[in-house]
């Protein structure tokens, strides 16, 4: 009571000294917007900001220099949908570890006209405020249950709860955990894009208005793809059906994948040597070359850079790895990972893509492979020196460039990681690489994000023979057909995240795409290997399991 009292008098006394002075009360209001009142009349050269408008563009509209009012009729300019104008690109996205990859703008707008489940998770749809209000006046008012509106900074932790939910975001917040849906095949991360065929864009604008708004949140000029692919070793069955049935055959398959990315990576373990004999499939000769005619191969898929941390480069001695280099520095395709010693093996490269700065780095981790990596005097693989590398992806990031390092480190024969593949591949991400990837993996590996980091412990094969594999007990196993081809896009200075191009191995030679059961079947098994989705199923082999190998048919 003695409080209130204390409170009422102080009141009193505030009042009479305002009576006594007249000096008025000033609610403090931000400089740049004016509130709306029932009697204000329009601001001139007052801009009004639609609900629609998503947040990059509003931040933009406050430097346009007017004040923002807070009600339409007040402004006598308006920001807001129409006809023409900054054309918006949004995304279909679903939590990255998502088997389906896309569907129609049919199956889109019955999500949300009627509330069907988009992706058979029951889930609706999340977005935020802006992009309802956007799609609203697109579409008209969504059924109910259909949409859920959560803050932009939220929707990703949201739709990664389980059951996972669908969401729709601006093109500018994708980000690697979402893996984004093609609607109607198209897909805003392809660079064949066509935004005429795709249903999720909004134009806004200002009528009658000469200020200049961008003219997209998408420049497809500040795009860049990145393929990265397992191992390649044009040797043995591969090798002798490049004799029988042609070159180029191994790649015609996966053609559009591999020579359409901006940069190509090829992980190419064997070196050329003019010396090499005929090749004879089976898995008997482990001392391995390749006709350097073969390189017609790596020029046919576009190769635009090779990493040389495999085991086998040093197989036919230095003479013919330094003539390999030269092949390679003489068609302008760098290498890294690898060279005419250690200081050469060590050197990143260095690239820059459509504004994108991206480097490449690598070495050999491997403890048992010493004799084939680069000392001061002799070429080979770099070693994968820790504390070397960490300091080199530290100051190659410090200078703007998103690190992409990839290993030669200790195989195994079941989804991974290997008994060592975790502390180095984790010690490079830690240190600042935006990709790691395992280069050396013949039986494909699972996935992890780690910070902001996209590690892939293992590809598989790309180009090289293994239908199948006997392990020790005499099982056979065919897993080794099955290839990830990892495509990563970049925009703008900013890694989006990867997309998992899936394949299988045929004719002892060439992968093929996957059809959608193989496809599904890969994709389901990977994720929960990988942690991110209820576990299969399915044995766990052991890791230490030894391995015979058998000899290969003839094809």
């Amino acid at each position: 009571m003695k409080k209130l009292s204390t409170l009422f008098i102080i009141a009193l006394l505030l009042s009479a000294c305002t009576t006594a002075t007249e000096t008025p009360v000033v609610v403090p209001v931000e400089p740049s917007v004016v509130p709306p009142t029932s009697t204000q009349a329009p601001v001139a050269d007052a801009l009004w900001v639609s609900p629609a408008v998503p947040d990059v563009l509003r931040e933009t509209a406050k430097q346009i220099g007017l004040p923002i009012v807070g009600a339409p009729e007040l402004a006598t300019q308006k920001l807001e949908v129409l006809d023409n104008g900054s054309l918006w690109i949004y995304a279909l996205v679903v939590p990255f570890p998502t088997v389906m990859d896309g569907v129609s703008s049919a199956e889109l707008t019955a999500a949300w006209k009627d509330g069907s489940s988009l992706t058979g998770t029951g889930q609706p749809l999340l977005m935020a405020e802006s992009t309802l209000q956007a799609l609203t006046a697109l579409w008209g008012e969504p059924a109910s249950g259909a949409v859920r509106v959560v803050a932009s900074g939220q929707i990703l932790d949201e739709a990664w709860k389980n059951p996972f939910s669908p969401a729709i975001i601006p093109f500018e917040e994708i980000q690697p955990k979402w893996k984004v849906l093609t609607v109607d095949g198209q897909s805003p991360l392809h660079k064949e894009f066509d935004t005429s065929l795709y249903p999720l864009k909004m134009t806004f604008g200002i009528a009658n208005s000469t200020v200049a708004l961008p003219a997209s949140n998408r420049d497809a000029s500040k795009l860049a793809t990145v393929v990265l692919t397992g191992v390649t070793a044009l040797v043995r069955a591969t090798a002798f059906t490049m004799e029988t049935k042609g070159v180029t055959r191994p790649g015609e398959l996966v053609y559009t994948w591999l020579h359409d990315a901006d940069i190509l990576h090829i992980s190419n373990e064997v070196a050329f040597d003019p010396s090499c004999p005929y090749p004879t499939p089976g898995y008997k000769n482990f001392i391995l070359c390749s006709d350097p005619k073969y390189f017609e191969l790596l020029q046919y898929v576009g190769t635009d850079i090779v990493e040389l941390t495999g085991d086998h480069f040093a197989d036919r001695g230095a003479q013919a790895m330094l003539d390999t280099l030269k092949t390679y520095s003489d068609n302008k395709i760098p290498y890294y990972g690898g060279g005419a010693n250690e200081t050469e093996a060590r050197k990143p490269v260095l690239l820059e893509v459509n504004g994108n700065k991206i480097a490449f780095m690598g070495c050999n981790g491997k403890v048992s492979y010493t004799f084939v990596k680069a000392t001061d005097i002799r070429p080979g693989a770099a070693n994968c020196d820790y504390e070397f590398f960490t300091k080199q992806v530290q100051d190659v990031k410090a200078q703007g460039y998103m690190v992409i390092f990839t290993f030669q480190h200790e195989e195994c024969y079941h989804y991974g990681p290997c008994y060592q593949h975790e502390e180095g591949f984790h010690a490079v991400a830690d240190a600042g690489s935006t990709i790691v990837s395992g280069s050396q993996a013949h039986h494909a590996h699972l996935m992890e994000f780690r910070g902001d980091a996209f590690i892939h412990f293992g590809l598989g094969n790309l180009f090289f023979d293994q239908m199948t594999y006997e392990l020790s007990d005499g099982s056979v196993i065919d897993e080794t057909r099955r290839e990830f081809i990892d495509r990563h896009v970049f925009y703008d200075g900013k890694y989006l995240g990867v997309e998992l191009l899936t394949a299988m191995l045929e004719d002892f030679s060439r992968p093929r795409p996957m059809n959608e059961r193989e496809r599904t079947q890969f994709l389901s098994e990977y994720f929960s290997y990988s942690g991110w989705t209820e576990l299969l199923a399915t044995p766990i082999p052991e890791p230490t399991v030894t391995l015979t190998p058998i000899a290969l048919p003839k094809p």
